[in-house]
């Protein structure tokens, strides 16, 4: 496994709160990869300085060999696409026009909107079940609705590298599973895939590399049914529970009794 995109002894701060110090990490390419842990141990953060919205106030993120703080902004743009936690978007817009929006970084002055562009938002409105919705103001939607839209713009952008951030959030579990099996599937046709999950069975059946945080700290890494243990679970979650075997996959499954 190479490593497009890693962190190197990261200081992250927010105001004049600390909350990563010395934080390094590798994200194995073409590699689904889960970030989990407790509310407010750091994964939100974590994934913003990834995508270089939060400058560290140490250390440096590497992608592709270069430090990303010094790669122009529509580079990156076309190697990296993040969905956040609470995207905003504009009063009154469609869902097409929404959508279309990821592909600003392939465009420039020369180059317009083209017959790729119009081919990769029909394909992420097909792959996120939300062709239906093209016309309708994004405003009119329901949570779950608008959650697969903004989903749908990160896919549209068509990079590498995609960082999601719950991306889960809003959705029933029927939806859940159609958007990380979409996310599996786009893992296997070769495109590194990092995504903060809470759900952790759901995390531990599809991603293939788990990064475990607490306090902003990652405490282990690697391959779910290599880390995920009862003692990883209390030490992480403050949790009691039985790990056994997930009887359709064998990748790690928890079960809670209760607080450690």
């Amino acid at each position: 496994m190479t490593d497009r995109l890693h962190a190197e002894a990261l200081t992250l701060k927010y105001d004049a709160r600390v909350i990563s110090e010395g934080l390094s990490l590798t994200l194995p390419d073409e590699v689904f990869t889960a970030i989990v842990g407790p509310n407010a141990c750091g994964k939100s953060t974590l994934l913003r300085a990834l995508a270089r919205l939060l400058p560290p106030e140490a250390g440096q993120v590497v992608l592709d060999g270069k430090a990303i703080s010094r790669l122009p902004s529509r580079e990156v743009a076309r190697r990296l696409g993040l969905l956040p936690q609470q995207p905003i978007a504009p009063d009154g817009i469609t869902v097409a026009d929404l959508v279309a929006r990821g592909r600003f970084p392939h465009q420039s002055f020369l180059r317009q909107w083209s017959p790729q562009d119009e081919a990769a938002v029909a394909r992420a409105l097909d792959e996120t079940g939300t062709r239906d919705l093209a016309e309708r103001p994004l405003a009119d939607l329901s949570g779950g609705q608008r959650q697969r839209v903004w989903v749908a713009m990160a896919l549209a952008q068509d990079t590498p590298i995609l960082l999601l951030d719950e991306p889960t959030t809003f959705l029933d579990i029927v939806h859940q599973v159609e958007l990380l099996e979409m996310l599996a599937r786009l893992n296997r046709e070769g495109r590194t895939i990092v995504a903060v999950l809470h759900e952790l069975n759901l995390a531990f059946r599809y991603a293939g590399h788990v990064v475990a945080m607490r306090d902003g700290a990652a405490l282990a890494t690697g391959a779910p049914e290599e880390i995920v243990t009862e003692a990883l679970m209390r030490e992480v979650f403050g949790l009691d529970a039985l790990v056994m075997p997930d009887p359709l996959t064998g990748r790690p499954m928890v079960i809670p009794r209760g607080p450690a």
